[in-house]
């Protein structure tokens, strides 16, 4: 067990050690009305899960160990967007795309909604103590 949980620490350290480059490099070079950062290391994210993921579809002998790694870890690491993008393509997969359409809208409203209520007790508990 102990190996595992270091192989998605190392994973996930590396994605998150990515993410934080990719965004300073590219938010500070290209001023945009989108972080573009965080969008291409969603998209890379994403991308290098779907690869994965068919990489297992056609190699049932994938080695534990480079799951956890690359896709538990780093591609956690490097975008958490990653995982809901697989989930919702293993959902139209199976044919259940009322399911996926919810797990989208569901996504995108309620971790709006959160971040902004975060905001929102954060700023009030501020505005309180001050």
């Amino acid at each position: 067990m102990f190996k595992e949980i270091l192989l998605v620490f190392l994973g996930g350290g590396s994605g998150s050690i990515v993410r934080y480059l990719l965004s300073q490099v590219l938010n500070k070079a290209l001023i945009t009305a989108i972080p573009l950062g965080t969008l291409l290391s969603n998209v890379l994210a994403s991308l290098i899960l779907g690869i994965l993921v068919g990489f297992l579809d056609l190699n049932n002998s994938f080695h534990k160990s480079i799951w956890l790694l690359l896709a538990v870890g780093f591609c956690g690491g490097f975008s958490t967007f990653s995982t809901f993008s697989n989930e919702t393509l293993s959902l139209i997969r199976n044919g259940n795309y009322f399911q996926a359409l919810m797990n989208i809208l569901l996504s995108i409203i309620l971790c709006i909604l959160m971040t902004f209520l975060g905001f929102i007790l954060t700023k009030n508990s501020i505005s309180t103590t001050s």
